[in-house]
């Protein structure tokens, strides 16, 4: 709005996208530390005991009982505030990038609103996986349409691409629909990977953070000739400057309350919208496996849990007694289990998530 506004009247000093990004980050970090007290005393007082503290991690995590959930509702507003002040008002693609917050956010908040009603300690005391999984199905169909309409005539239609050289038109051999099943991997294994991860003080904001800053840097590549040789061309995308900004701020600023001891979570509702929120944005630049790469801690995590439950249901089947591959899954928990402390696992996932981008962005420049 605002810089509609400017623009419409000739002031240009958010003409430029690194100035709707820095200015979105500011006013998004500046919400989070200005509200962040007023809301954390808001959500005790509304929850009241709470997030159910599930009895399948370790024991440890106990004595977490009773600090309240859901931050992910300050983390969107924040969001959604900052990027209607700053982006242009016209970007299909913003649009896009906001709805896939705004609908998964939904879904978390259902999932959420139903862990602290009912207090039960199970863990499949949200929504069901399957209702969750297919809601999630929905919100990927009608983004992955939308993302589709907003690649320029040099992108063939329903085509994935990687780097800026090679393009797979899978409509053109009558394989569309796969087009939407990738979509489907990309935008819910984000969201799960980011929910998964989510598990303990600080860690999905400090993965998440260096996975944001390589999305910057393709968003700057892809709207720049010249810049960057493997990531395709596509300058409608300038309008999500000020949404990456945005994001990075209301994280920055989230961490701020979430490092251990943490004041509140991040909940369900924060975790799927950001993890929706990465994939959607990684569909749009056509930047899906460089995330993948820059993701590789989130992926190994969300790797960890599903090799765990498959090995347990297999060997079960066929010895009558389930074999677990880790001590606990996810992985984080594992190392709970070995004794690690919380603060190391959180430090040096960080380290291996920065390593990760820093391999992406290698890809990014020169693959």
């Amino acid at each position: 709005m605002l810089t509609d506004f400017l623009l419409n009247n000739n002031v240009q000093i958010f003409a430029s996208g690194w100035m709707q990004f820095a200015a979105a980050f500011g006013l998004a970090f500046g919400l989070m530390l200005l509200f962040g007290r007023s809301f954390i005393r808001l959500m005790h007082k509304w929850q009241g005991k709470g997030q159910p503290i599930s009895e399948n991690v370790p024991l440890e995590h106990r004595k977490k009982a009773g600090t309240p959930s859901m931050g992910g509702i300050l983390i969107v507003i924040s969001i959604l505030v900052a990027s209607l002040f700053f982006m242009p008002m016209n970007s299909i693609p913003a649009w896009i990038a906001l709805s896939a917050l705004i609908s998964f956010a939904a879904i978390g908040f259902a999932d959420d609103y139903k862990k602290i009603k009912s207090q039960s300690k199970k863990a499949s005391n949200g929504l069901s996986p399957s209702l969750r999984l297919a809601l999630e199905a929905i919100c990927v169909g009608v983004l992955t349409y939308f993302i589709n309409k907003t690649m320029p005539g040099y992108v063939p239609s329903l085509s994935i691409v990687f780097g800026s050289s090679v393009v797979l038109p899978l409509e053109a051999w009558g394989l569309g629909f796969l087009y939407y099943i990738f979509a489907y991997f990309v935008i819910c294994g984000s969201a799960n990977a980011t929910n998964i991860t989510d598990g303990l003080d600080g860690m999905l904001s400090k993965l998440y953070l260096p996975v944001l800053l390589v999305l910057v840097v393709a968003l700057y590549g892809s709207t720049r000739t010249g810049f960057m040789d493997a990531v395709m061309f596509l300058p409608q995308t300038s309008g999500l400057y000020a949404i990456l900004g945005a994001t990075f701020g209301a994280v920055l600023g989230f961490l701020w309350f979430n490092a251990k001891p943490a004041s509140i979570f991040m909940g369900d509702v924060g975790s799927l919208a950001l993890g929706g929120f990465m994939g959607t944005v990684a569909m749009l630049l056509k930047s899906e496996i460089i995330m993948g790469i820059a993701a590789g801690m989130m992926v190994l995590i969300l790797l960890s849990s599903f090799v765990q439950t498959m090995c347990f249901k297999i060997t079960r089947k066929i010895t009558g007694t389930g074999k677990r591959v880790f001590l606990r899954a996810p992985l984080h928990h594992h190392f709970e289990e070995l004794g690690w402390p919380e603060t190391k696992i959180v430090d040096r996932f960080f380290v291996l998530s920065i390593l990760f981008a820093c391999m992406a962005l290698v890809l990014l420049k020169f693959v």
